[in-house]
């Protein structure tokens, strides 16, 4: 885990402000949703995103390596490097 040495103050109501550098390097905009992990004893904010990454499309996905894919896209991924499905 990389230490940016930013350090907020959680308020009252358990909120904190993500600072404006990491929402930029993480390509954050308002309203994004945030997923929030446990590991160990830290905690792991992530931008939530349920669409597929290269087409936006919401139906038939697969998780693979923390990204969202539709199946119709790992298609057109197999054809361009030259496999054939057979289904």
């Amino acid at each position: 885990m990389k230490s940016t040495g930013i350090v907020r103050k959680m308020d009252e109501l358990g909120r904190i402000t993500i600072p404006i550098e990491i929402r930029r390097h993480l390509k954050l905009e308002t309203r994004d949703s945030i997923e929030i992990f446990i590991e160990n004893d830290h905690i792991v904010l992530s931008k939530y995103n349920t669409s597929d990454i290269f087409d936006g499309s919401t139906e038939d996905l697969i998780e693979y390596k923390g990204k969202n894919v539709s199946r119709a896209s790992i298609r057109e991924l197999a054809e361009l490097a030259g496999f054939t499905i057979t289904e």
